[in-house]
């Protein structure tokens, strides 16, 4: 990523989490990992100026107690966090879900891949693009 701020992921799966980090070590991404297991965990976080704003947020869509959807409707709403890019990292490919995303302005929707060698391939996608990206926050 271009700057030194976290990535947070919003990830309730253990074993997503794990494929998340070894990809990020392999790929020498330098951004810390920030996790939330839910949307409420993930706007708690956001919302406590203690932490570092990220630089981008990966948003599974599939998590209890509040899921991807719910979470992008109240960042989306929300005046200091509604600039931070959310890219979606799901299993999911329905149309639904692809367009309700996009419809709460996502910056990206990604199928997660069962295969290790594609799914690292997503994940150097995303690195890459925000490594040039502009962000429209400051520093």
């Amino acid at each position: 990523m271009q700057n030194s701020r976290p990535i947070l992921l919003v990830e309730d799966d253990r074993m997503d989490v794990m494929t998340v980090k070894r990809a990020m070590r392999e790929l020498d991404v330098a951004n810390p990992l920030v996790c939330a297991a839910n949307g409420e965990e993930a706007l708690e976080y956001l919302r406590n100026d203690d932490y570092d704003k990220p630089c981008v947020i990966l948003l599974d869509l599939n998590m209890p107690r509040m899921n991807g959807i719910e979470f992008l409707e109240a960042a989306k709403a929300d005046e200091q966090l509604k600039k931070i890019p959310v890219v979606v990292l799901t299993t999911s490919g329905e149309k639904r879900d692809i367009i309700d995303s996009f419809n709460l302005n996502v910056a990206g929707y990604m199928v997660k891949s069962l295969d290790y060698g594609t799914f690292l391939e997503t994940i150097r996608a995303i690195d890459v693009y925000w490594s040039v990206s502009e962000v429209p926050y400051g520093e």
